[in-house]
């Protein structure tokens, strides 16, 4: 028997708004006691009137727009009913048959181990936060009541996803999306974006087409707050499903399962509502939304999505498709390294006596030299500092004067760490700090090879060693040259310079 997993996924992302979506509360209140940011609104007391967030209109078309969808030029809110103790009204205001958008999609471009592909969406719809239930270990549950009402974009896929890897590459994308936009910080951690897995198996022939066009009964899985947990929750499922369909007895009811990120296991909560059990009608006291003039409005004002700057860098600067993955992973870097990207440009530009053919493979080099430094040595420094890119004292010219330093061979390797540790502490220029630490590279190749001669001659065995062929030992021999140097001979010569000398 072959069976194919159908996954699809409910992400709902919360807005960050500075009120909630009917009310005016706090809409963002991690920090706050419970049940202290609460209104007669949001709590649902009798005659009080929801009056619908300007904002979260708004970042909601706008995110309709990046999401390749089609904003409903006449939308509405709805109740949907449901008797739980998070929701003090015994419904939730929410979106039913006329949502924010329809018909979106997400291109996923970086899925390891398989092909890009488009994820076809079918929805995005606006609605108000629950509450958060609070299992204690008293076995009562307790319902802190601060987070009810915070606006929540709800996107829904088509079940077309069929391995875990496009569920995370899926929902790292959407993240950075609302990141990009800047709606939403996104942290699943902390509940700013929660995705709720639905799943089920089918069976298919040996071209990999279904044997039957109905889709089986779905699982759905709750309770899923990061990117690992979305991978193991989905393999578990369909290891369990598997199990089910091997024995004869696939799902024949559609039900809700929480995942158990401590037994890493999900485990059986409720038989699942359709729409129906939520007798869904149109919300009375809120009227309709009027989107179309909103969306010509905001469309001109959409900032560059993820997508397309990771191919415009590639393009432009021919970085590698992992570097330009780091780099766009997060805004405020993206932002930094594009403007040292430009002085850098401006630098080539104006290097005198150097023909197209040179500058096209000083670019290559200085790219390479530039994520290098970027992605690997600038953040290592800061996260010993426990620094960011957003507060760090280093400026975008500054540091493309760095990296024109370290390519141009003014500033060695070892001694570009220290001066770079040294802006990200003073804020200073690399000029200034080459000065101060006495960082400029040795150019003059007889006090090289003075010093090369006086590490032969303080290891003698290693030398000999070396002669023998031992060539590992070059490694020890440049190193305690750079010892001697203070780092600030060239590693390169320093190697060469050995050769010559012990031949």
């Amino acid at each position: 028997m072959n069976l194919q997993p159908v996954i699809g996924l409910e992400t709902h992302v919360q807005l960050k708004t500075k009120t909630k979506m009917f009310c005016g509360c706090e809409a963002h209140s991690e920090n706050l006691p419970p049940n202290t940011n609460v209104c007669p609104v949001c709590m649902g007391h009798p005659g009080t009137l929801p009056l619908p967030n300007e904002q979260a209109v708004r970042w909601a078309v706008l995110l309709g727009l990046a999401l390749n969808g089609r904003i409903t030029p006449h939308s509405k809110f709805d109740r949907k009913n449901y008797f739980y103790p998070d929701l003090p009204k015994a419904y939730q205001i929410s979106q039913f048959d006329l949502p924010i958008m329809t018909e979106g999609a997400v291109e996923l471009d970086d899925i390891p181990g398989e092909s890009p592909r488009i994820i076809r969406l079918e929805r995005m719809h606006l609605e108000e936060d629950a509450a958060k239930n609070i299992h204690g270990e008293d076995g009562k549950t307790y319902v802190d009541f601060n987070r009810g009402g915070t606006p929540l974009c709800e996107i829904v896929t088509a079940p077309v996803f069929t391995s875990s890897a496009q569920a995370k590459a899926y929902v790292q994308e959407l993240r950075l999306l609302v990141r990009t936009l800047g709606i939403s910080d996104g942290d699943l951690e902390r509940g700013h974006m929660r995705c709720d897995v639905n799943i089920s198996l089918r069976e298919v022939d040996e071209n990999g087409l279904p044997v039957s066009p109905v889709l089986s009964p779905k699982t759905e899985i709750k309770n899923i707050n990061s990117f690992r947990a979305i991978e193991r929750a989905i393999a578990y499922e369909i290891k369990r499903q598997t199990e089910l369909w091997e024995a004869g007895t696939p799902p024949e009811k559609t039900f809700t399962r929480g995942w158990n990120d401590t037994k890493q296991v999900t485990e059986e909560q409720r038989a699942k509502e359709d729409s129906a059990d939520y007798r869904y009608f149109p919300e009375p006291d809120v009227p309709p939304l009027e989107l179309e003039s909103l969306a010509k409005e905001l469309k001109p004002r959409m900032p560059e999505l993820p997508s397309a700057k990771r191919a415009r860098l590639k393009a432009e600067y021919g970085f590698k498709t992992e570097d330009v993955r780091m780099i766009v992973e997060d805004p405020a870097l993206a932002d930094f390294a594009e403007k040292a990207l430009s002085e850098l440009g401006a630098w080539l530009e104006a290097r005198p006596d150097t023909s197209p053919e040179e500058v096209t493979d000083l670019r290559a080099k200085l790219t390479k030299t530039f994520s290098g430094w970027l992605l690997t040595k600038l953040m290592g420094l800061l996260e010993e500092r426990k620094s960011d890119i957003r507060t760090m004292k280093v400026s975008p010219e500054n540091f493309a004067e760095f990296i024109t330093l370290i390519a141009d061979g003014k500033l060695t390797g070892p001694k570009g760490l220290e001066v770079l540790g040294k802006m990200l502490d003073d804020g200073a220029d690399p000029s200034h700090v080459m000065e101060e630490l006495g960082a400029t590279r040795m150019d003059d190749m007889g006090a090289l090879e003075a010093m090369v001669k006086t590490v032969i001659e303080e290891n003698p065995k290693e030398a000999d060693r070396y002669k023998a062929g031992e060539t590992k030992l070059m490694q020890f021999l440049v190193g305690q040259v750079m010892k001697i140097s203070k780092g600030n001979a060239d590693p390169s010569k320093t190697a060469q310079a050995i050769k010559n000398i012990l031949g």
